[in-house]
Parts: C-alpha cells; structure tokens; sequence
C-alpha cells in the first residue's frame, strides 16, 4: 500500500487511524443477511463526502475494522460520529431486526494511529538533529 500524502492550502499530511468498534451488546448484526455489505455501502458513502479515505475496511459478526487515512482538522471523535451516525439511523431503518434497537452502537471504540514513519525513526530524527551536518 503506497502511502500518499494530503495537500491543503497550508499543510501537507499522512495521518490514518485504525478503528475498531462494535455493535451494542456486541449483537452479532453483521450474521443477518445484508446488513454488512449496506453497512460498507453506507460508510463508504459518508466517509466520501466528508473527505475521510478508506484503506480497508472489514466486518466480523460482532465488530469493525476501519483503516482510514483523514485530514489534520478531522478529530478522532469527529471520524466516528460521522460513521456511527449515518450507519445507525440507515440500518435500523432498512433492517426490520436492528429496527427495536434504541442505537446501534456503542459509545466506545478503539484507535490507533499508523503513519509511514515508525517511532524509532522519528526518535532518532529529533535526537539527531544537531549532530547531523
């Protein structure tokens, strides 16, 4: 996977996230058929129009991996409220079994960031700084 670096007017970045996070209860959703190819339509969709990248995105019956590359001004929070929000109301909508479900999700989730430098590298780039010529 070639990492590709986003421009704006004033800063050039390459900022992605890994995201794991699951249904309330950690209801098996993604067993009832078609509820996970809509839910990856849906997200794909949202993450389009909000300027979120996909890089991989997967389904097990019970939780989410979502590797994503974002811009600096797109909060953590921000990324998983858009996601979360648009796929909760749609499914619970369009599938009879999510529809008695007060939210679709939980509140939680899990990130990491993930870049193309590794700390190690970043250490030794500070820590070199004034010695290098």
């Amino acid at each position: 996977m070639e990492n590709v670096y986003k421009h704006t007017r004033t800063t050039v970045s390459l900022i992605n996230y890994h995201f794991v996070f699951c249904p309330r209860y950690r209801r098996k959703i993604f067993n009832i058929p078609g509820v996970e190819q809509r839910f990856k339509e849906l997200t794909m969709a949202e993450c389009e129009k909000a300027g979120i990248e996909i890089l991989a995105l997967e389904c097990h019956v019970d939780h989410v991996h979502m590797f994503v590359s974002a811009l600096p001004e797109m909060s953590i929070p921000m990324i998983m409220k858009q996601v979360k929000g648009a796929t909760s109301v749609r499914l619970r909508k369009e599938f009879k079994q999510l529809s008695a479900m007060p939210s679709l999700w939980t509140r939680s989730y899990f990130v990491s960031t993930a870049g193309n430098v590794s700390s190690e590298t970043i250490k030794w780039y500070v820590d070199t700084q004034k010695s290098r010529p």
